[in-house]
């Protein structure tokens, strides 16, 4: 029984047990990212009656938007965060232990132009990796100039003095979000996406409920709860206002966007950091699933949105920073998608420029009882659920029940999994996706010539992950959008057949995806 529901993750069946159950739940978790999906696993995992609700898809916002690195943050070591950095570092370790299909050891190259770089970055990559201890990834050294070439083909060769090499951990950030969500599952939790929070219930001054509703259907549910968590990133300001409507804001959002290139800017396997960009942040370019990610920017915004939108100053300052650092250097024409996410940092200084603000997280009960967890990164979001369950559990009046999460490997974890064919994203799943193709051979077929995706993995997306629409397969389920937009465009319309075969929807359906998503995708293109 216990295999069978590590397999299941219908959409169908968990709205049918929110109709049928209607119990108390313990911990009701609203937002579906990486801080939500952490402490639904958190809770569920400690035996607490857990459900989680997710407005849009899984990881729709910041959490399918981020550099993909699990890392403990060069840039924190220099800001003095010390403490920060060394607890990043720890979960880095864990995260790769508990995700082994997901999480890979990926070297880093710092390209030295200037002499009194070396020793600098040298030292401080030292730091780095006593700080890491036993979890470290590899150590850092020192590199000639021939090795830095060999090692980065395409970097700018003038001036180049040499380098250090460093090792940090890369992830994909929607597939673990997805593998978090059926996590929740196999522990006997409820997630479930397109269930979006418009009320808060109140009985005696006290939380004690949810008012959400199905954006399928448009279906009301009041559900009970011993006490509900904010974890919706830069929208938690409002769900804290539906507890107090007058109450300040307590994030800044600040927006970060990535550009997708060629494999030909970055042929080798280690990636570049770039330790000081003309705004104090570091840049880096990235592998990663055949391309090169490159990123990331720092700008203020005032509002939050489900599709933030690049900023051509954006994209500029991208390719600048990286044309110094490249012999081939970019141009617009060379991108093949760029995404914006917006970071939801918790506000400390109002004054303080956001790429200053502290990536710490920060814990809030209000005074009826709403636990709201903002700040943080992906790389600490075991450690963000852990400390948001343990405050949820004193709001609650739970019984306190020790965190398992530090040695609980997340669903699809293979120990000594390898990085490597077309299905490693899916770990334990890609055998059951690969019987799919075998008892129905045309599900093998690729998508798209350029572009790895297979039809089965369509199915598999809807019958097992809760994939609902053509957005959630080509952006969230695959990474067709992110890699390259305009193929994913060309993807579509085979992509809402696959997904309308198996959701029992007609043609009209099907027109009206594709054209959402087109219009969509454009957004990632860049003119």
């Amino acid at each position: 029984m216990e295999e069978k529901r590590k397999m299941i993750l219908r959409r169908e069946d968990i709205i049918s047990r929110l109709e049928s159950e209607r119990k108390e739940w313990e911990i009701v978790i609203i937002g579906g990212g990486a801080t939500g999906l952490g402490t639904a696993v958190e809770s569920a995992s400690r035996g607490y009656k857990t459900l989680l609700l997710e407005q849009h898809d899984f990881a729709k916002g910041t959490s399918s938007r981020s550099t993909k690195l699990v890392h403990g943050g060069v840039r924190y070591l220099q800001q003095g965060n010390v403490s920060l950095v060394i607890e990043a570092l720890r979960e880095r370790g864990l995260m790769k232990q508990n995700a082994p299909h997901l999480v890979l050891n990926r070297s880093f190259v710092v390209p030295n132009y200037d002499w009194w770089h070396e020793p600098l970055y040298g030292a401080g990559l030292k730091v780095y990796d006593r700080l890491a201890g036993k979890l470290g990834l590899g150590p850092s050294r020192f590199i000639s100039r021939e090795e830095t070439i060999d090692r980065i083909p395409n970097v700018e060769p003038d001036g180049l003095r040499g380098g250090v090499t460093y090792h940090d951990g890369q992830f994909d950030d929607s597939r673990l979000a997805v593998n978090l969500a059926q996590t929740v599952y196999d522990l006997s939790g409820m997630a479930v996406n397109y269930m979006a929070v418009t009320a808060l219930t109140k009985s005696g001054g006290m939380i004690n409920g949810v008012i959400a509703v199905d954006r399928e259907t448009g279906r009301e549910y009041k559900i009970s709860a011993r006490v509900a968590v904010n974890a919706t990133g830069v929208f938690a300001d409002r769900i804290r206002r539906l507890d107090e409507p007058q109450i300040p804001e307590m994030v800044a959002i600040s927006q970060g966007v990535h550009i997708i290139l060629g494999k030909e800017f970055l042929p080798g396997e280690s990636a570049i950091m770039v330790p000081q960009t003309e705004d104090g942040r570091v840049l880096f370019a990235v592998p990663w699933h055949d391309r090169v990610l490159v990123g990331t920017t720092d700008t203020p915004m005032k509002t939050a949105s489900l599709e933030p939108k690049p900023l051509d100053e954006e994209i500029e300052f991208i390719l600048r920073h990286a044309a110094k650092y490249m012999a081939k250097d970019p141009k617009r024409s060379d991108i093949k998608s760029v995404f914006a996410g917006l970071r939801p940092l918790a506000k400390s200084d109002v004054k303080k420029k956001t790429s200053d603000i502290s990536r710490d997280h920060v814990l809030l009960v209000s005074d009826s009882g709403l636990v709201t967890i903002a700040g943080g990164k992906w790389t600490t979001y075991r450690k963000m659920g852990q400390d948001t369950v343990d405050q949820a559990v004193l709001v609650a009046g739970l019984e306190e029940r020790a965190s398992v999460t530090e040695n609980l490997i997340i669903h699809g974890g293979i120990t000594g999994a390898k990085q490597e064919g077309i299905l490693y994203v899916y770990g334990s799943d890609g055998a059951e996706i690969e019987r799919l193709i075998s008892q129905r051979p045309y599900l093998g077929e690729r998508i798209h010539p350029v572009l790895p995706y297979l039809k089965g993995e369509v199915v598999w997306h809807v019958r097992h992950e809760m994939a609902r629409s053509v957005e959630d397969v080509l952006a969230r389920r695959t990474r067709a959008l992110l890699l390259d937009a305009k193929a994913s465009i060309e993807m579509a319309p085979v992509v809402a057949d696959l997904v309308a075969d198996e959701l029992g929807y007609g043609k009209e359906w099907k027109v009206h995806q594709i054209s959402a998503y087109v219009n969509l995708a454009r957004d990632y293109l860049v003119s």
